[in-house]
Formats: C-alpha cells, structure tokens, sequence
C-alpha cells in the first residue's frame, strides 16, 4: 500500500493519539483505527466532569457514544463512505456491565434494522489508552 492510501484528517475528527492514520484502505475496504469520544476543535472528552486537579468524577457514557459515532461518521465520509457502509464493528466499553445498556439504545438509533446493521462485537476492558469509557473499531466496504 502507498502512503495515499492512508486518510489522515485534520480537523474532522480528533488527532489520533499516536503515530497511526486514522484510517487505511485496502482494496475496497477502510479500516478505521479505534474512534473515540473526544471532541475535534477542544482534545476534551464528551460528557466528562473533572475536579479543579483534573480528576475525573463522572463520565456521562450517551454523551461520549454520540461523540464516538460523529467521529466514526466524520472518518467515513471523508473517505466518501457513511454509517451504511459499515460491515464489521467491534466496540471497547470500560464498564460493560453499567455502560452496555445506554451504548446499545444509541447503537439502535443509527441501526434500528439488524438484517441491515454491521456486526457486532462488545467487549469489556479495564482501561482504553485515554481517559474515555468508549472506543469503536470499525471495517466498511467502499463503493468503487
């Protein structure tokens, strides 16, 4: 693959948080790199509430999946795709048991038909390698 293969955006998504584009195609299909809840003009994670030191104390999880799926959104049509060509997702949730409910209602807004939906794969984790309670990990078929 060559380098102009790689999407990498400014400014419609939040920069990645290492050395990594935020998406790669091969062939006829785009691999997003882990999309997670901050926002692109401030670096801040949607819905976090945080003490004068920085501390979290509260996340709130609708705020930061919504935050996810703009991102997602914004990757995908800056390589001229949408959520409709999404064929594979696996979602990270730093607390599965409280946060799965609230993050598969809003899943439901976006794919409210599952013969039409990606699929899917939650998974609980300990930690995601930035302060935030949710990250997507998305494939797409893009349209020739």
């Amino acid at each position: 693959m060559s380098e102009s293969d790689s999407i990498i955006l400014k400014g419609h998504a939040p920069r990645p948080v290492g050395s990594y584009p935020h998406a790669r195609r091969a062939g006829n299909l785009l691999l997003l790199s882990g999309i997670g809840p901050r926002d692109p003009d401030t670096n801040q994670v949607a819905g976090d509430v945080r003490d004068a030191d920085g501390k979290l104390l509260s996340y709130d999880i609708e705020a930061q999946c919504r935050s996810v799926f703009r991102n997602v959104r914004a990757v995908l049509t800056a390589a001229g795709a949408g959520l409709e060509d999404l064929i594979d997702v696996t979602v990270y949730l730093t607390d599965l048991p409280h946060d799965f409910r609230v993050f598969n209602e809003i899943w439901a807004e976006y794919f409210p038909d599952p013969a039409n939906a990606p699929c899917r794969t939650t998974v609980g984790v300990s930690y995601l390698p930035t302060p935030i309670a949710v990250e997507m990990k998305c494939v797409a078929v893009l349209k020739s």
